[in-house]
């Protein structure tokens, strides 16, 4: 484990639990935020607990570390099996639980920063929960703009005993977004103490970390359309889509630069990339770890709408048209339509009929479409300013008064 583990320090610490089962949105949230409060406050140290399998490709600050937990993966019936270990499940969880704990008790946070899921993936955070909440840690829970449709999050939370785990063992919810795009629990039975929990911050306002002649070296100096599925791994249809576009109409003006993500299967990648060959004005890369850089230099963004990809068009006030996924979650639908609604992105309905030459006109049409810039939304990219400022009430003052938890029942 890292130094930070091992040496007793008078300054203020900060724990932040991602589970990181698949994809890069929660890692790069939490590194963002991460990064904003190690610059705000220059007595801080962060350490991070994710089960992502490619966090040793991101650079840290100083003052942040991370511990990489046993990686886990969801399957499409939507049980989880074990990313690497050749071991069942169950004792890849008890594994990751208990490197979670110790981490923790060792540690001895002040914060404590909990990614989108109350008690961690199965449950493998409750015991540090109550740990933590007995030392008189704060503890938050840190969710994105939206969820899910409430239809199929009300249930998943009940079954995951969320709720109660809200009511007993947190402090504060801060949701890194606005209630113009959507209130995240919507739909969920949660007494008025929860809600009274939840503060908005704001999106996460990206800045670019790289000098402009990294990204020259990567893309070029001629103008391009960043096309980007994310992490990759449910991006096939996307690229697809847009790939077609080109074939169909060779004469696009406009350069497309596609990432495929570090998740998009090797022979999928290699079947575009194969097709992509042929087209002049498409080039492909598979993964570069400041997509930042690559985004405040295009002219225009394709992307599927997560979190994170949302975040980078709002922060650098690019025209962007997205094409988001349905399934398994409906989280990215709802920010796109709702984001139309109010100027921000244009969207594609990926149910639609996925014909080229909708694609086509699209791209066309790309950089004269309106700027998120063109709508006012207060308080749209004050999220790192709020999270700064509520992090500051815990990290500036004394710990609160070790408590003994006692599990309540009921929901």
């Amino acid at each position: 484990m890292s130094e930070t583990l091992t040496t007793k320090s008078g300054g203020s610490r900060l724990l932040i639990y991602s589970h990181d089962s698949f994809g890069l949105g929660h890692l790069r949230r939490c590194r963002e935020i991460a990064h904003a409060l190690v610059e705000a406050y220059d007595d801080l140290s962060v350490l991070i607990l994710s089960g992502s399998p490619i966090i040793g490709s991101f650079d840290f600050r100083p003052r942040v570390d991370f511990i990489r937990i046993p990686g886990m993966i969801k399957l499409s019936n939507g049980e989880y099996t074990s990313h690497a270990l050749d071991i069942a499940p169950e004792k890849t969880l008890e594994l990751r639980a208990a490197v979670i704990r110790e981490a923790a008790r060792i540690f001895d946070p002040d914060l404590f920063l909990v990614d989108k899921e109350p008690l961690g993936l199965r449950g493998e955070v409750r015991a540090t929960l109550e740990l933590l909440r007995e030392r008189g840690a704060r503890i938050v829970l840190g969710l994105r703009d939206v969820m899910d449709d409430p239809d199929a999050l009300q249930p998943e939370w009940k079954r995951k005993r969320a709720p109660a785990a809200l009511r007993d063992l947190y402090d504060e919810i801060w949701v890194y977004g606005l209630p113009q795009i959507c209130d995240p629990l919507e739909g969920i039975d949660l007494p008025d103490s929860v809600r009274r929990k939840m503060v908005y911050t704001g999106y996460l306002r990206r800045h670019v970390s790289t000098t402009p002649e990294t990204a020259h070296a990567l893309v070029g100096s001629d103008p391009y359309i960043l096309v980007t599925p994310g992490g990759g791994g449910d991006g096939d249809d996307l690229v697809d889509w847009v790939v077609r576009a080109y074939e169909s109409d060779p004469g696009l003006p406009y350069r497309a630069l596609v990432v495929f993500g570090p998740f998009m299967q090797a022979d999928q990648q290699q079947a575009f990339r194969q097709r992509i060959e042929l087209l002049p004005n498409v080039e492909a890369i598979t993964f570069y770890n400041q997509m930042e850089t690559i985004t405040a230099g295009a002219t225009g963004v394709i992307a599927m709408g997560g979190y994170n990809t949302f975040c980078e068009i709002l922060s650098f006030d690019k025209p962007a048209i997205i094409v988001p996924r349905t399934r398994p979650r409906m989280e990215q639908s709802i920010r796109a339509a709702r984001a139309q609604e109010l100027g921000l992105v244009r969207m594609l309905d990926p149910d639609d009929g996925r014909l080229a030459r909708v694609m086509a006109t699209a791209i066309r049409q790309l950089p004269q479409q309106s700027r998120p810039s063109d709508v006012v939304v207060p308080g749209l990219l004050d999220g790192q300013d709020n999270v700064k400022r509520l992090a500051g009430k815990t990290l500036g003052s004394a710990r609160k008064p070790p408590i003994r938890f006692v599990e309540a029942g009921g929901s």
